[in-house]
């Protein structure tokens, strides 16, 4: 079993017993390590204490990363949400691409794609002559419906596979959030209409530890009788983390559904929280 592994097992778990109020050591026992191998095991992958990582998970600490995350998007909405989207910590330069590119299927590119490890499991990466053009947690058992899917999406594209240069690629998306990032910007391509290019753009002024609403986030775009279709381009994205669609949650601070799977999204949103604890800031005490 991985960490990442282990950290679902951990969510799940803590849905079924979040009223018994698991310690360390029950929590250390149900993913079978002891509680020292597993107070360091949660040290090392979010910089954070198990309790603390258990706050992360409660609903209240939603709720107020969800308020936070509105006053976000204000200042996002008055900056402009048209232009090229900028991630506040990785910079990601996003672009969208061309009619003609679209329509001629990548024909003429060689796109390096590789499968690597990622703090919430195995990742499939794709980079093209224009950027990263596919980022996919790996869901079937080998990851060949991933590597098909990255096929379809550019079936005139020549495919060579490199994990090399895939781990490369990841070590630069997946920086622990309590870490500065070194590095140029980070190109991004992607396919889809205007409207989800807008709703992917406007992902990227969300700040790590922060989270919006689907209501929210198509009132920023100018759409508010639109949270149903903001909330399918973002189940579009076909750059997972990258562009952070795990930030998107509904109204009432629950997380709801992930395109790789709630229990992934969950752990995401706790990893990224712990950057406010690694920088000091204060974070309220809930109960589960």
């Amino acid at each position: 079993m991985d960490p990442y592994q282990r950290i679902a097992a951990v969510i799940r778990y803590l849905d079924e017993a979040h009223t018994a109020q698991p310690d360390l050591s029950g929590l250390a026992q149900h993913v079978g390590l002891s509680p020292f191998h597993f107070h360091r095991l949660f040290s090392a992958w979010a910089a954070i204490t198990p309790k603390d990582f258990v706050q992360c998970l409660t609903l209240a600490h939603a709720k107020a990363l969800l308020r936070k995350g509105e006053s976000v998007m204000e200042v996002a909405l008055a900056a402009g949400l048209s232009g090229p989207g900028r991630l506040h910590d990785l910079c990601v330069n996003l672009e969208a691409a061309s009619p003609g590119e679209l329509k001629s299927g990548g024909e003429g590119w060689t796109i390096v794609a590789g499968f690597a490890v990622s703090p919430f499991g195995r990742c499939l990466v794709a980079e093209s002559p224009r950027g990263i053009c596919r980022l996919s947690f790996i869901e079937s058992a080998n990851g060949d419906a991933e590597w098909q899917a990255l096929a379809a999406s550019w079936p005139r594209a020549r495919l060579q596979r490199d994990d090399g240069h895939a781990a490369r690629l990841a070590g630069r998306i997946f920086t622990a959030p309590s870490q500065s990032r070194a590095g140029p910007p980070l190109r991004a391509l992607v396919q889809g209409t205007a409207f989800q290019v807008r709703v992917w753009r406007a992902l990227l002024q969300i700040q790590p530890g922060t989270l919006v609403s689907y209501g929210r986030l198509a009132a920023a775009l100018g759409k508010p009788a639109a949270a149903r279709a903001v909330g399918s381009a973002v189940g579009k994205n076909s750059l997972a983390y990258l562009i952070p669609c795990h930030r998107v949650i509904r109204e009432t601070g629950v997380a709801g559904n992930y395109r790789w799977g709630r229990d992934r999204k969950r752990a995401i949103l706790a990893w990224e929280s712990s950057a406010v604890l690694s920088r000091g800031q204060p974070m309220e005490r809930h109960r589960l």
